[in-house]
């Protein structure tokens, strides 16, 4: 854990840029070992305290300044000016930060995985159907698990860092139709072959060759209503 007198500094002009006339309060600036590139302010008891990950030590002061002034606009509830707002973003967008991004989360992040068999289906067997009917067995097989826990607002995602395919437990189920669980396992796969771009600042996670071939699933429409009805 490191304090930056540097960052300190910035973030006190900042402060003054914002509330010209308030008192400065007490601030404490640390960079942490997150996993990403997470940032966080706190004011607790009168003292601004703040927390960046160590990714942003080696960031250009104009982002340092950048980060500070969104930081203290969300926490007093100021408009957030837009250059600052739109210099973050191609920072944090950019490619050299993205893969840094990517690797660090592979190499801090600690993952659990209950495997690919579960109770009622292997989620190797449906991958490898899949990769044969649709993709001409050509996608690599990343990791399959099952989540650990019956979650209903993430049921599927693909985690591009640890290379894995998480699919919600709550689809375990005996009252499941294979055909739900292939769909989901389905986009997540296109995921693999259509991996996000970037277009200006902006992530395009679905984009139109994604979504055209995930239109060519068979059983679409009843695999959605299902879900939607889960």
């Amino acid at each position: 854990m490191l304090v930056n007198a540097n960052c300190t500094l910035i973030f006190q002009e900042e402060y003054r840029q914002l509330r010209p006339r308030a008192p400065m309060p007490p601030m404490t600036v640390r960079f942490r070992r997150f996993t990403s590139l997470n940032t966080t302010i706190r004011l607790r008891e009168g003292r601004i305290q703040v927390s960046l990950s160590d990714l942003l030590e080696g960031a250009p002061e104009s982002v340092v300044r950048a980060i500070a002034h969104i930081l203290l606009a969300k926490l007093y509830k100021k408009p957030i000016d837009a250059a600052h707002n739109l210099r973050y973003k191609r920072f944090a967008t950019s490619a050299a930060v993205v893969r840094q991004t990517e690797l660090i989360r592979h190499a801090r992040g600690s993952k659990r995985w209950s495997g690919p068999q579960g109770h009622y289906y292997n989620l190797e067997e449906v991958f490898d159907s899949l990769n044969s009917r649709f993709f001409g067995g050509l996608l690599g097989r990343p990791e399959l698990t099952w989540s650990e826990h019956h979650a209903k607002r993430s049921l599927g995602h693909y985690d591009a860092a640890h290379n894995t395919i998480v699919v919600s437990r709550v689809f375990d189920r005996p009252s499941s139709p294979r055909y739900a669980i292939e769909y989901l396992l389905y986009h997540e796969m296109l995921h693999l072959k259509h991996p996000v771009r970037m277009r200006g600042v902006r992530r395009c996670v679905h984009s139109r060759e994604f979504k055209a071939e995930e239109a060519r699933f068979p059983q679409l429409t009843e695999a959605m209503a299902f879900i939607k009805r889960m």
